[in-house]
């Protein structure tokens, strides 16, 4: 079964080049659009079966009285598996079919949503076989929290299969010369995909429930992952066409640089662009603090404007400002490492972190009241989003290719990828702490600290141009 399973998701051959300019350049023009566009739809419509937990946990709370602790290692499931399975994948990744590997990602990541929005009612049906015990203080509760968390965490696997695959397609479709534009277009796929799903998920919620949230986003993304099939591609090699290096500018490897990794194996290009390469270790560690300060607000803080007195439609419109402004985040600070800093990441990453604690700070200080506090909340979470949205790209993206071969795209993305994910889970788990320990103060003061650390780690490698 495992061979078979191997076999299918197995990448296509490489085939002969064509000869004939006019049906590459024809085929390129076509196929690469394909593939961005495979790559931004299908990330954005992955957010919508993982951004739905945020908008969902104060009503699950309501309903089944669950603690903060409680609802951040729900959350926390995800990440877990999400983590492990992002660099595990990325390493799968570098040797399977895009295609199949996406697809496969989206389509059971929406299954075990749908399965998590019936969970109630599996857990009457097992329980229904323990009439003499009590439902809520026995049986009932632990393992209803216990089925969601594993549905959750059975979907932050899959989910973690959608990027790798992503990240190799863009590394080989798109030269070196484009890749930060094209790259910092498709990461707003994030922010759309993030705002989306916040917004489904409370619409869901309000009309529907909270079970609908998980129910409705799982099978849109069943129907999507016909779509995703039908457009990506794998690398430009098993299409029949050149390298896109030599496509868009008449440049091949040198010999000496083909002729190294050709008697490489595919671990000794690991061990020699990651496992041993110092500069990705460094961008990893400061992953961690990044996605504190994502998971962090973007998890949280609709709970927060709940716990504070704002109605569930109010808050997801916020937060519809923090996915908003992080599109144009992502595509300023891509823009401005290209042209104002000359390449350079770590400068804009340092900008980009101050500007999202002075927007935590200001928001868990905002003692305004009415409209005025409502429009305040805008501002810091636009700042949040904007801010954030930067260093996410950037850090554990461009960077971590930037830093190493392509042949290992997938696995340096996956490498930062596992780190961040750390990070997520520690912002679930410690969020959630320090909520039942010190109040929201207690999670703000985690967030402003954790950007703060992170900028300290980034800040040695401006020496290295990085």
């Amino acid at each position: 079964m495992f061979k078979a399973i191997g076999n299918y998701f197995k990448a296509p051959p490489i085939l002969p080049v064509s000869e004939d300019k006019a049906i590459i350049d024809k085929k390129y023009k076509r196929y690469r659009i394909d593939v961005f566009s495979a790559s931004f739809i299908g990330y954005t419509v992955f957010h919508l079966t993982k951004k739905n937990i945020s908008p969902a946990l104060p009503a699950i709370q309501e309903e089944f009285h669950y603690s903060n602790l409680q609802l951040g290692l729900l959350a926390t499931a995800l990440y877990f598996t999400y983590a492990f399975g992002k660099f595990i994948n990325g390493m799968i990744a570098d040797k399977a079919d895009a295609k199949k590997f996406m697809t496969a990602a989206l389509l059971i990541s929406a299954i075990s949503n749908i399965i998590l929005g019936f969970s109630p009612e599996i857990v009457n049906v097992i329980t229904s076989v323990f009439p003499n015990l009590e439902y809520i203080d026995t049986i009932g509760m632990p393992l209803l929290l216990f089925i969601m968390a594993f549905c959750w965490g059975i979907n932050g696997w899959f989910q973690s299969m959608g990027f790798p695959g992503i990240a190799k397609a863009l590394a080989f479709w798109f030269s070196n010369t484009e890749r930060g534009t094209k790259w910092a277009l498709w990461s707003t796929s994030h922010q759309f995909g993030t705002m989306l799903g916040a917004l489904l998920a409370g619409w869901c919620i309000v009309h529907f429930g909270w079970r609908a949230a998980f129910i409705i986003p799982g099978v849109i993304n069943i129907l999507m992952s016909v779509f995703t099939y039908m457009t990506m591609h794998d690398k430009p090699q098993t299409m029949g066409l050149p390298e896109v290096e030599e496509y868009r500018e008449g440049v091949k490897p040198s010999p000496e640089e083909a002729d190294e990794e050709a008697h490489m194996s595919y671990f000794d290009i690991l061990k020699k662009y990651i496992f041993f390469n110092k500069t990705i270790w460094i961008l990893a560690l400061a992953y961690v603090f990044v996605y504190i300060c994502r998971y962090g607000t973007e998890d949280w803080i609709i709970k927060f404007l709940v716990d504070r007195g704002d109605s569930m439609e109010l808050a997801t419109k916020k937060f519809g400002s923090l996915a908003f402004f992080g599109i144009w985040g992502a595509i300023s600070a891509g823009f401005l490492s290209d042209k104002l800093f000359k390449g350079k990441r770590t400068p804009v990453n340092l900008i980009f972190l101050a500007g999202c604690a002075a927007s935590i700070f200001i928001i868990m200080n905002n003692q305004f009241s009415g409209s005025l506090r409502n429009i305040v909340d805008v501002i810091c979470l636009a700042g949040m989003g904007f801010f954030v949205a930067g260093p996410q790209m950037l850090v554990g993206g461009i960077c971590a290719v930037e830093s190493g071969s392509k042949k290992v795209a997938s696995a340096a993305t996956g490498f930062c990828g596992l780190s961040g994910y750390i990070g997520a889970m520690l912002s679930g788990a410690g969020t959630g702490f320090f909520i039942d320990l010190h109040g929201w103060n207690g999670a703000f003061w985690f967030w402003i600290a954790s950007a703060i650390c992170c900028m300290l780690i980034l800040s040695t490698l401006i020496r290295k141009g990085v």
